[in-house]
């Protein structure tokens, strides 16, 4: 079901929402084009700053460091609450960029906002509580502890698919624990980038923090390489894919910098006998096709118990045609469009290696809104029934593309689950608690995620996010994921007024 899109005029939206967020639009301009995936045209021009300026940038946050790290965190929380309460007064006007930029339905846009708040509350709390452990001393008259200290400038490079939230969980947190922040958002979200950074600047001057301690570059890759190599970066977090996260890990590695990596995913979902299918088919749906098949937790494979999969494709192949797909501004579609042409063609050739490898298109698959406007991407989410042993269920694909699998016992569900090089995130749907369990222990999921009776994607901020094998092993967000952007110090304060030395060694 496709619906075309309306006549607003997105461009002079999307202008007044950047003002309203603090951005001088009269300013703008430069080599740069912001190009919405909705309608396919230019909003706007923005500068593309080169590896001189990304230098620069790190100089100001390099030099702010040495002010802000001697802040009291909880007076740093100060400067994050005040975010997160501009964010929330500006909500709808961020959220209509995300939605220009990155194509979302309406409410995802402004669930992506709402994560950015949620982690700025979630920040302000943790600012009193970078808690550090005191330990028992084998030694009279000592005391043993750890301290927890800031870490230097903090390089974050953030994806299309979440132009700000992924962001926000590394800059909320970044900020309380003492760093400096510079940001390389994807050129493609730079509108997105420029209405946030206005806003945090807002925070920063009406708090009194030190100017520089938040950056933007607005860089291709050699305008951002400074990031990866300049040894003041002491931390560099990357959200992409897993070829640039090869590229740079190694880079950042050499200079003994410490990386923060958020790379591929390729999930999915086991559906057991007992599962609740109702259930599970509307858990599927939503993690397959939303957001068109563009999040790093969008379920690429279901794995289905053979004596229910003929029931459950049946309600799968009834469900997708159902799925409006058009302007995700007119509440009533529920698919947007891919982010560009690159996409398309990636999702086409995908297409193409499952049915040589011997897969069966069951739904969907088509691109549809073409003749009305040629330079965007609407395509049907599709459906692909495929022999369990073929190559390209193993590889990524950032498009609403659902491998089917079959299986006949649980042994069998869980290799196929665990047999891809990502580890991101995982599902399972049952009302076995022994599966459940078995799904959750040490030979379960090997996934970063892994939910039970919930699909694959929708993580909230309290818990860390991050996957293993090819994903990367970074976590960020909620949990303990402050840790990341902090260095550890082991004390001992000897108060005994005599110095034994550990492990009773005698020396003098």
């Amino acid at each position: 079901m496709t619906q075309t899109l309306n006549e607003t005029a997105l461009k002079d939206t999307v202008a007044a929402a950047l003002r309203a967020c603090g951005v001088d639009t009269a300013a703008l301009s430069g080599p740069t084009e912001a190009r919405s995936p909705l309608t396919g045209e230019v909003l706007a021009r923005v500068p593309l700053h080169t590896a001189a300026d990304t230098e620069e940038a790190i100089s100001r946050a390099a030099d702010a460091f040495t002010t802000w790290r001697e802040v009291p965190a909880p007076v740093r929380g100060a400067t994050v609450k005040r975010w997160g309460e501009l964010l929330t007064e500006h909500k709808d006007d961020l959220a209509v960029i995300v939605q220009a930029e990155a194509g979302k339905i309406t409410s995802e846009a402004l669930g992506e906002v709402q994560e950015m708040i949620d982690i700025c509350d979630f920040a302000v709390g943790q600012s009193r509580m970078l808690y550090g452990k005191t330990m028992p001393s084998e030694r009279p008259g000592h005391r043993l502890m750890e301290t927890w200290h800031p870490l230097g400038v903090v390089g974050v490079i953030s994806a299309f698919n979440f132009p700000v939230a992924v962001y926000s969980w590394n800059t909320a947190l970044a900020l309380i624990a003492g760093d400096t922040v510079v940001w390389k958002p994807s050129g493609m979200v730079n509108l997105s980038a420029l209405a946030t950074h206005a806003l945090l600047a807002r925070a920063v001057q009406e708090t009194g923090a030190p100017a520089d301690i938040h950056q933007l570059v607005l860089a291709d890759r050699e305008g951002g390489a400074p990031l990866i190599e300049d040894e003041r970066v002491a931390l560099v977090s990357a959200t992409g894919s897993t070829r640039m996260g090869r590229e740079i890990a190694p880079k950042v590695a050499e200079r003994f910098g410490r990386i923060l990596l958020e790379l591929g995913g390729n999930n999915a979902a086991i559906v057991t006998p007992s599962a609740d299918l109702d259930l599970a088919l509307r858990g599927i749906v939503f993690a397959a096709a939303g957001t068109a098949g563009q999040r790093c937790t969008t379920m690429r494979r279901v794995i289905v118990h053979e004596s229910v999969v003929e029931e459950l494709t049946r309600k799968l192949v009834a469900a997708y045609p159902t799925l409006s797909i058009g302007d995700p501004r007119n509440e009533e579609n529920l698919v947007g469009p891919l982010v560009n042409e690159a996409s398309y063609r990636a999702m086409t050739q995908a297409l193409a290696d499952a049915k040589a490898q011997g897969g069966t298109v069951l739904t969907g698959g088509e691109r549809v809104l073409e003749e009305q406007y040629p330079q965007a991407y609407y395509v049907q989410p599709v459906i692909v029934q495929m022999p369990s042993q073929s190559a390209v269920v193993r590889d990524e694909t950032f498009a609403p593309i659902l491998y089917l699998l079959t299986y006949s016992d649980f042994d069998e569900a869980i290799a196929l689950q665990n047999g891809v090089p990502q580890g991101l995130s995982s599902a399972i749907f049952t009302t076995d608690q022994g599966e459940a369990e078995r799904f959750l222990s040490a030979s379960g999921s090997d996934c970063g995620i892994a939910n039970v009776n919930i699909g694959t994607s929708g993580a909230e901020i309290g818990g860390a996010f991050g996957g293993d094998k090819e994903t990367g092993g970074g976590r960020e967000s909620g949990s303990d994921a402050w840790r990341v952007y902090m260095r550890q110090a082991t004390n001992t304060v000897n108060y005994s007024g005599q110095l034994p030395l550990a492990q009773g060694v005698k020396f003098l």
